[in-house]
């Protein structure tokens, strides 16, 4: 048996309550065994690596329900002169921020293959456990089909998306979906922002060949599906088709707040998406100008949307859509969430429990009890009273999957923590 004592913190345990001070958390090889107030959680005897968090916050290994690891700051342009090959080694470094943020799992919302996950699983590569979609199934000329006029598709790479219309279609493309093992269905329910041919507002699939992808991911030990879904007839027919989630929700009117309600959609706002979008134009230039655009369109409906959900009591899970704005940058979605109301307690939740369920993985992740995976994360600050702090990769001072130290800007030690002074300053 290998037994981990983290001790000397403040235990933020992801389900909403208030924080716990002086706590401790034991874990036993990779599962969390006790968690709570020191006195209340013994240290072993023998031979156990004690980890002082020196008065820092620990957290539950962190979730983004909505990322594409597979690209980054997309230069639409440049996409047409790499081969698709070189992704995959981008992807490496963009796994590893993404995890030294403290995101230990994420859910791939398009692009990223089943060798990615397994070369995670086998150690090959540093990277978040994840749940990933392979292909995006979207209309022909809908979002997601990059194919321009011309006739020329700037998306080189060949399993980011893949177009199929009637139900027959759309049949035979779920299934080899899951046949390359897709763990979730993903689906373009309406346009979007960055697809050349078609708008949020557009609503694409039809009821039919919506209930016929939820269909077929129900024959599969129900999987689900989530939905890129922006306007609000498009966002509608998801739900009523049975989708998991709601990704991005623009343009949410009170029908659709209380079809998510009743039926217990997910909600994923990717808050920071239209932002990364403007932010990469003025930065590099390389954003087309009709992107550019429906971002600023789109900037305060968002906005004004997710705050009427939240109010409302829909389940909102925290997601970025990264890979649109910087990987490793995942966290700045918390203080997005805070500025439309959310408290800080309910943006964490939101990116722990919330995330957990919405993925189906809340009896391994998402909290920190007795008998899930020890995938911790302890920040030097309060993220409580400041959540933006989290922004900051080096206030993430350990992150911890399924009980290996990952990240630790704390040595240490066998039996005794060793600090470096100049890298805990703010503990």
């Amino acid at each position: 048996m290998a037994y981990t004592y983290v001790h000397n913190a403040t235990l933020i345990d992801g389900h909403g309550g208030p924080p716990v001070k002086d706590a401790a958390v034991l874990i036993e090889n990779e599962t969390i065994r006790a968690a709570g107030p020191r006195a209340q959680v013994a240290r072993p005897a023998g031979d156990v690596t004690d980890v002082d968090a020196r008065g820092g916050f620990i957290l539950p290994g962190l979730i983004d329900t909505h990322v594409h690891l597979m690209f980054e700051n997309p230069n639409f342009l440049g996409m047409l002169n790499e081969p698709p090959s070189l992704a995959y080694y981008k992807a490496i470094g963009s796994m590893r921020r993404t995890i030294e943020a403290g995101v230990t799992t994420v859910r791939d919302a398009g692009g990223t293959d089943l060798g990615m996950k397994m070369a995670v699983e086998r150690g090959l590569v540093e990277g978040p456990r994840m749940q990933i979609s392979i292909t995006i199934l979207t209309i022909t000329g809908g979002h997601a089909d990059f194919t321009m006029r011309a006739g020329v598709n700037i998306v080189t790479q060949s399993t980011f998306a893949a177009a199929c219309d009637g139900p027959d279609e759309v049949r035979k493309k779920v299934r080899e979906v899951l046949r390359a093992g897709a763990d979730v269905i993903k689906v373009c329910s309406t346009g979007g922002v960055l697809s050349p041919t078609d708008d949020p507002n557009f609503t694409q699939f039809t009821p039919e060949e919506l209930d016929v992808i939820v269909q077929e991911g129900r024959y599969r030990r129900n999987v689900p599906v989530m939905a890129h879904a922006q306007g609000t007839e498009g966002i509608k027919n998801a739900i009523r088709a049975g989708v998991r989630s709601i990704e991005h929700g623009i343009y949410l009117d009170d029908e659709a707040i209380e079809l998510m309600i009743e039926r217990g959609t997910f909600l994923v706002p990717t808050l920071v998406a239209p932002i990364g979008v403007l932010e990469a134009a003025e930065r590099t230039g390389s954003m087309p100008d009709y992107a550019v655009r429906k971002s600023r369109e789109a900037l305060e409906a968002h906005r004004a949307s997710i705050a009427k959900a939240y109010q409302a009591g829909v389940k909102i899970a925290m997601g970025t859509d990264a890979g649109v704005v910087p990987h490793g940058t995942n966290l700045r979605e918390l203080g997005l969430m805070c500025d439309v109301g959310m408290t800080p307690m309910d943006a964490l939740t939101a990116t722990t429990k919330v995330a957990a369920e919405c993925l189906g993985w809340q009896d391994r992740v998402g909290t920190v009890e007795a008998g899930k995976l020890a995938d911790l994360v302890i920040s030097r600050t309060d993220p409580i009273k400041d959540i933006r702090s989290l922004e900051q990769v080096e206030n993430v001072a350990v992150v911890m999957k399924g009980g290996r130290l990952v990240k630790n800007l704390l040595a240490v030690g066998e039996t005794a923590t060793a600090v470096a002074p100049a890298l805990v300053a703010g503990l």
